[in-house]
């Protein structure tokens, strides 16, 4: 019988239960999927929460990777033995399981060089990474960021990928412990938010000037911050909300403050074409499969043990990535 852990409520990590389920057989444009790895990540919580409305009954995960074990009608784009990795949003919602029923089409397959653990816990935060690296700011070697969170999944990826790109990178982190993982991974200066002045700190490093670009995962704590941080028609990226939403403000501080930028973008736009995602993927894959980008996965869960590893994410008791293993 498979395993999966699924939600009847909202609220905090007690709401998860750890269940029998049964997985039938695929239908047109599914394929049946047996799990080796499944990631964790904070958009989970999300989810779990209620931040992001879904129906419920429900289950809980957006990442994993995996072997192809049945196809249904009408799929090409893998085959029986496949391995793959995916994720998502509401239509991979349902990772947390031992085997499942999935559409084919979120499906990427695994080069040799990508290990199943590995796949899990990088491919929403690598394919993040790659469009903040890629797609959002036409950097140039020089260009200077603030990287919040830089001891995250999402931070440590980002910040070796940006010294490939000969950016310097500021981190903000909230232990030493964390600074120094940061540090080791790319980061040329960190920041420690507990005791310091994010902005002002900025300002010392840049000799004034500010960052051409902030990516805060943050959000609420760290909204004002972030814009005091950014130079002249900086960009700040908001790309979570870790500690709340950002609450309402009027447009015009962004010129009050430098005419600045603000987006708040989705993974799910940047991958939504089959195209942009193939390329994308493409180079995420060659830079971890050469090792020029390392990804650690420093907390490794049973998936009967969601309900803690949601408290130990939630609590910033993790670093790096954190998977499930089947």
């Amino acid at each position: 019988m498979a395993k999966a852990v699924r939600f009847y409520e909202t609220g905090g990590p007690e709401v998860l239960r750890y269940e029998d389920v049964e997985v039938g057989e695929p239908g047109p444009g599914q394929v049946r999927l047996r799990h080796v790895a499944v990631g964790l990540n904070y958009a989970d919580t999300y989810f779990r929460n209620g931040t992001y409305p879904i129906p419920l009954p429900n289950g809980m995960g957006v990442e994993a990777s995996g072997v192809v074990e049945a196809v249904g009608e009408g799929v090409t784009n893998v085959a029986v033995g496949d391995r793959v990795t995916y994720t998502g949003f509401l239509n991979t919602l349902g990772a947390y399981s031992t085997e499942r029923l999935i559409p084919a089409a979120p499906l990427i397959k695994l080069p040799e060089t990508i290990s199943f653990e590995t796949a899990a816990a990088m491919t929403m935060r690598g394919l993040t990474s790659a469009y903040l690296m890629r797609r959002i700011y036409d950097f140039k070697a020089g260009d200077t960021v603030l990287l919040h969170a830089a001891a995250g999944g999402v931070g440590l990826i980002v910040a070796q990928w940006a010294k490939l790109l000969g950016l310097t990178v500021i981190g903000t982190v909230s232990t030493e412990a964390k600074a120094e993982v940061a540090r080791a991974h790319g980061c040329d200066h960190t920041i420690n938010y507990s005791v310091e002045d994010v902005a002002k700190r900025v300002r010392e490093l840049t000799d004034g000037v500010g960052v051409n670009v902030v990516f805060d995962s943050v959000g609420k704590n760290t909204f004002m911050s972030s814009l005091d941080s950014l130079k002249r028609r900086g960009l700040l990226v908001c790309v979570g909300t870790a500690s709340g939403a950002i609450p309402p403000f009027d447009p015009v501080l962004l010129a009050m403050k430098g005419s600045l930028y603000m987006t708040r973008p989705a993974l799910a736009d940047y991958i939504a074409d089959p195209a942009e995602k193939a390329d994308l993927a493409g180079e995420l894959f060659d830079h971890v499969g050469s090792g020029r980008i390392k990804i650690e996965i420093n907390q490794h869960y049973a998936l009967q043990d969601a309900v803690e590893a949601h408290r130990d994410l939630e609590s910033r008791k993790t670093t790096g990535s954190s998977i499930f293993v089947i």
